[in-house]
């Protein structure tokens, strides 16, 4: 057989064959798209309903317990039934307006790129801060401790907006499930960072919850507001953790209550030493 003709041969096995392998490349690559595609719709479609049960249930409260003043036409109830029925009504309420609250917020983290704003602070009393905060939503008889190993006058370098709402989810998160016991936060110097642990003997977190890898309500399963409110918080916590470079973990067992535990690098300074 003529040499040109073999090689000729040659070139057009080897164009089909790399045809094929870029043929199969790019349906495989659109087969993956397709697939992304539809897991984002499904998940769009379940937040939406999510979302819209989770504003639809305090709402009908709302409605419900208002209906049940004004059909009072005659008079009939007394102070303490009006009394219950306005506190019903403002519970759903201030559960409805922190739900949406939350809801915003995530959309504001997951909508733009944050911005730092760095100050250096006295880290424990930061922390003494957040543990008055969350004293005023803790159930009577907890108790909120704050332990650390780290020197009183210890300062480091951080965004105090963000770490407020960080601190202030996990621990009213915390605050929500402990009916008694105690909620304790504890920090320290770890990797050329700061970590933080609050631990707490409270009920313990819903499987969908943490399965979902808090995963801003794309769980089917039928979960009440707080929950869905505490899943938003969470999934605020990890868009700031993320946001600084760290990481964040989430254990809870029945029985023995739920660890948080936080890192991300920061400057600090004083930590072992008196000034």
């Amino acid at each position: 057989m003529d040499c040109k003709l073999i090689i000729v041969i040659a070139l057009f096995v080897l164009l089909g064959v790399c045809f094929l392998i870029v043929r199969h490349f790019y349906v495989k690559k659109l087969r993956r798209e397709i697939k992304r595609a539809q897991t984002s719709e499904r998940i769009k479609s379940v937040f939406l309903a999510n979302v819209s049960h989770a504003l639809r249930t305090p709402l009908n409260a709302i409605i419900g317990f208002s209906d049940v003043i004004l059909m009072d036409k005659q008079g009939d109830m007394n102070r303490e039934e009006i009394k219950e029925v306005a506190t019903h009504i403002n519970e759903n309420g201030q559960q409805l307006f922190y739900f949406i609250s939350q809801l915003l917020e995530l959309s504001n983290f997951e909508s733009s790129v944050l911005s730092f704003t760095m100050i250096e602070v006295n880290l424990a009393e930061m922390m003494a801060s957040y543990r008055r905060e969350v004293l005023h939503v803790v159930n009577s008889g907890v108790s909120v401790l704050v332990r650390s190993d780290l020197s009183p006058h210890c300062k480091a370098r951080l965004d105090t907006n963000l770490m407020h709402q960080l601190m202030m989810n996990l621990l009213n998160n915390a605050a929500h499930r402990t009916k008694k016991g105690c909620i304790t936060l504890n920090y320290g110097y770890e990797r050329r960072g700061l970590r933080v642990v609050i631990t707490d003997t409270g009920e313990c977190m819903p499987k969908e919850v943490l399965d979902g890898s808090y995963s801003v309500l794309q769980n089917e399963d039928s979960l009440t507001l707080s929950n869905r409110t505490n899943e938003l918080g969470l999934s605020i916590c990890k868009s700031i953790v993320e946001a600084l470079g760290g990481e964040m973990s989430i254990t809870s067992e029945p029985d023995k209550g739920t660890t948080a535990s936080i890192w991300f690098g920061c400057r600090m300074r004083h930590k072992y030493q008196d000034l």
